[in-house]
């Protein structure tokens, strides 16, 4: 499966930069954002694409606050998601900063009309939030556009997996890839529960990774060697600006550790085959192999007594040692001489 021209499942991490509400209302502060981000080592950029008025209602009732014990209770949905959002006319100069920065750009649509605009750009992705994973026809309409699917699922049920899950393909959709999140902000490292990337991938027949919103890079590692083929992180341009996703963003040099930590996770995890790595092999000299212990003369019978498996590996392997005991030297053997093949008679 290709995001634009990346490769997914090829063995690299697709490591993504979440924008969210980290331009703060300030266009200019959103494209040096993205820069910075290219520049820490981000493969893309992803927007969210709604209204204040596409993503809830304006009312001030106590239905509409936020409560919970979160980051922004006792605001409105309303409140939080107006300032939150990335108006619809930065798009196509955000689109155009990522690509100028070589990485890729894409989006979450949070109703059709958003779908919509986003076709208009050529969008080479839809993610759809985990607060989302509910919306059928939303995950409907955006699958039948025939762009590559990426379902969080930190709120879901595994019904409501298999509905959306079932809602990409049923459009003939099967470009999916399903994010493991815990939609906590930011989240308990031991609520990751990472085993589910693999038994998600199993269970959905599709590719896996992580929206991670911890604030340790031990999460990502872990999920890049349990087969995590993207890993979404939210970024900030500077830890001082008082945006609603501060708490769990990383900013330039946090991403870039992030980012370097994640390809040594990928480097580490290698081919599965018995060969002896080249590092490895230069140690072999360190094992052991045969040597006289003491001088034999020629057609003297090697013994228990006389050889015996000792460091460096110059003899032949230790593992001979019961079958030259009884046979002849067929020359005189200095103590500590590694033995080899071409000292030892044939028989006895």
């Amino acid at each position: 499966m290709k995001i634009a021209d990346f490769e997914l499942g090829s063995g690299k991490t697709f490591i993504v930069a979440e924008l969210s509400a980290n331009h703060n209302g300030d266009l200019d502060l959103a494209c040096k954002t993205i820069a910075s981000a290219a520049k820490a080592g981000a493969d893309a950029i992803k927007l969210q694409t709604y209204r204040a008025d596409t993503i809830t209602l304006n009312c001030d009732s106590d239905d509409f606050k936020i409560k919970g014990g979160t980051l922004w209770d006792n605001i409105s949905y309303y409140d939080l998601y107006n300032k939150a959002h990335t108006p619809w006319q930065w798009h196509e100069k955000l689109q155009q900063v990522a690509y100028d920065n070589g990485i890729i750009c894409f989006s979450s649509p949070f109703d059709k009309t958003a779908v919509d605009f986003l076709e208009e750009l050529n969008m080479p992705a839809y993610k759809i939030a985990s607060f989302e994973i509910n919306d059928i026809p939303l995950i409907e309409y955006a699958a039948s556009k025939g762009k590559p699917m990426i379902l969080s699922t930190g709120v879901a049920y595994k019904q409501e997996i298999e509905d959306a899950v079932a809602a990409c393909r049923n459009v003939g959709n099967n470009d999916i890839i399903l994010l493991k999140c815990t939609s906590s902000y930011p989240a308990p490292i031991n609520e990751a529960n990472l085993k589910m990337i693999q038994v998600m991938a199993k269970d959905f027949n599709c590719l896996t990774g992580l929206s991670d919103h911890t604030l340790n890079n031990a999460v990502a590692i872990t999920s890049v060697v349990l087969g995590a083929c993207m890993v979404e992180k939210h970024f900030i341009l500077d830890k001082s600006i008082n945006s609603p996703d501060n708490a769990f963003s990383l900013d330039e040099n946090q991403f870039k550790k992030f980012v370097d930590d994640i390809r040594a996770a990928e480097s580490a995890i290698g081919k599965a085959d018995y060969e002896v790595s080249e590092a490895s092999l230069k140690g072999r000299s360190f094992m052991r192999s045969l040597y006289a212990i003491k001088d034999i003369e020629k057609d003297e019978f090697f013994s228990y007594s006389n050889v015996g498996s000792y460091r460096p590996n110059l003899g032949i392997s230790p593992k001979y040692l019961k079958n030259i005991v009884g046979k002849k030297a067929k020359t005189n053997i200095q103590k500590y001489t590694p033995i080899s093949d071409n000292i030892i008679e044939s028989g006895e």
